[in-house]
């Protein structure tokens, strides 16, 4: 074992470095959970379709808000229900299920770096603290999201490649499973991050040029025949619009010419640097970073590929990111690694801070930092002088990323009021029943879970038609944004929620016996 890693035993009570690992990316998602609230729009909405599919019972055809919802697969809703099947409809039990697939990432990560470096077998290990201490890794696969399963999926398949000269058969149908896996968590976009790999398999696997393409056809076969045991039945019951959306529009159609998440070219290469810090701010460790077999295809084809289509998200590179940790892994065996270029991103948050306090920035946001502003200043001070002259740079660079991730999720959970979700759903809840309306931006299921309604959201596109539909029955509610509201009459409530002001309108009293419209 190396110093550093002798460094961590002294350090942990002897925990294990993957245990460390796998501790320190499962303590960071629970207190992400448990400080924050679900963030909008993304884990608000997937919330809201796992929870209308126990509403409905319809384990098929994911919904939104009562209308079929094909942007994607429903492995991650069929696992939220079957925690809920145990624990009941809990959003802290929901949120945790797939940072369960984060940390199977790391255990699986070490897997495949002591498979690729046979002769190093504590490069598991080390590729494992890596990882669980890359910032962009601990915060995107602590989120519920499909990411982390997807990166879980495509460890796995590049793991079963590793064996295709010895293991023949097996080994590409092994590389079909976690194909399907990667499918029914998100899609056909698992093929940008395995099919390459497979591609290039006499590169690096050690087989000829004849033999592999009768292993990837066998693969796709074995991986589409899964996945046709959920989406053949679905697209039957789906409708034409669904099958339209899933085989076409939230596939190729996103690729060629995206409708969300426009991004430049470039995009990717900006953010590089962020998703994996510290690591990757070293001169040393990019000096003794390796690129044993699939790595250089896996890394290089997808960052090209996601670089050239038109819609581009942060997390969209999750998946590569097990393999750059396990090229990064041999600098951790280093007798020090200096992370002095490191400490310029706590500086920059500090000065961001400082920023915000000042009031460059929403009005949220600095009433949010002004309690906490001593400390994080004085943190964020700390971790700088840490990485700057401390030793022990990978207890120093573990230690920050934690810190980090925990403040912001700290952060996140003082602007509760504006972010979550929770306050206004509940107030629409007393009026379920009798209708719950809104006018304003497209809505993505925010208040659904989040309110527990068991009726969908009634939406409008012009306020006069919201108000004319109150006026029909008793009891209902309608939301609409302050700003783009008549002046009359005057809501009976305001909320804020995302910065921006909502208000509520109630029906007025009627007597609903007699009123047609209310049948």
């Amino acid at each position: 074992m190396s110093d550093q890693i002798s460094q961590i035993r002294r350090d942990t009570l002897v925990i294990p470095p993957l245990a460390l690992a796998m501790l320190l990316f499962t303590g960071l998602s629970v207190l992400g959970v448990l400080l924050r609230p679900a963030m909008p729009i993304d884990e608000t909405r997937y919330l809201t379709v796992a929870w209308e599919m126990r509403l409905s019972g319809d384990w098929l055809v994911p919904h939104l808000n009562g209308l079929p919802y094909s942007h994607k697969p429903p492995l991650l809703f069929w696992l939220i229900n079957l925690v809920w099947l145990v624990t009941g409809p809990s959003e802290i039990a929901a949120r945790l299920v797939a940072p369960v697939f984060g940390v199977a990432s790391v255990w699986a990560t070490a897997r495949l770096a002591r498979k690729l470096v046979p002769d190093r077998p504590e490069i598991g290990s080390h590729a494992a603290l890596v990882l669980a201490g890359m910032l962009g890794f601990s915060f995107f696969a602590g989120l519920t999201m499909f990411d982390a399963m997807q990166t879980l999926a495509t460890v796995l398949g590049v793991t079963a490649l590793t064996g295709v000269a010895t293991r023949g058969r097996a080994a590409w149908l092994g590389w079909g499973a976690a194909l399907a896996l990667g499918a029914l968590a998100k899609g056909p976009v698992i093929l940008i991050h395995l099919l390459p790999v497979a591609l290039a398999t006499p590169l690096w696997a050690g087989i000829g040029w004849r033999q592999m393409p009768k292993g990837v056809a066998l693969g796709l076969l074995a991986g589409l025949c899964i996945v046709l045991l959920w989406l053949g039945p679905a697209l039957i019951a789906g409708g034409s619009e669904y099958r339209t959306a899933v085989l076409w529009t939230q596939s190729a159609g996103r690729m060629v010419d995206s409708f969300a998440h426009q991004k430049p070219i470039w995009f990717f290469l900006a953010l590089a640097p962020l998703l994996i810090w510290p690591w990757g701010w070293s001169p040393a460790a990019w000096r003794a970073a390796r690129l044993p077999g699939p790595l250089p295809v896996w890394i290089g084809a997808t960052f090209a590929i996601f670089s050239l289509i038109s819609g581009k998200q942060t997390h969209y590179l999750l998946p590569m990111l097990p393999a750059v940790a396990i090229a990064f892994a041999p600098a951790l065996a280093l007798p020090r690694l200096p992370l002095r270029a490191a400490a310029l991103v706590p500086v920059a948050l500090a000065l961001v801070l400082g920023a915000i306090i000042l009031g460059f920035g929403p009005k949220e946001w600095a009433m949010a930092a002004q309690p906490l502003a001593p400390a994080l200043l004085a943190t964020a001070l700390a971790l700088t002088a840490a990485l700057l002259v401390w030793r022990g740079g990978i207890v120093a660079a573990l230690a920050s990323s934690a810190i980090i991730l925990s403040l912001s999720a700290l952060f996140l959970g003082r602007m509760t009021e504006n972010y979550d979700a929770g306050n206004l759903g509940r107030r629409l809840a007393l009026h379920d029943a009798a209708g719950v309306g809104l006018f304003g931006d497209k809505y993505a299921g925010e208040f659904n879970f989040a309110g527990r309604l068991r009726n969908s959201v009634k939406l409008f596109d012009a306020p006069e038609a919201g108000l004319a539909w109150l006026a029909e029955c008793p009891a209902r509610i309608l939301v609409m944004p302050t700003e783009r509201a008549p002046q009359e009459p005057a809501p009976s409530d305001i909320f804020t929620f995302r910065s921006q002001s909502y208000g509520l309108w109630l029906s007025p009293d009627q007597d609903q016996q007699n009123n047609e419209a209310c049948k």
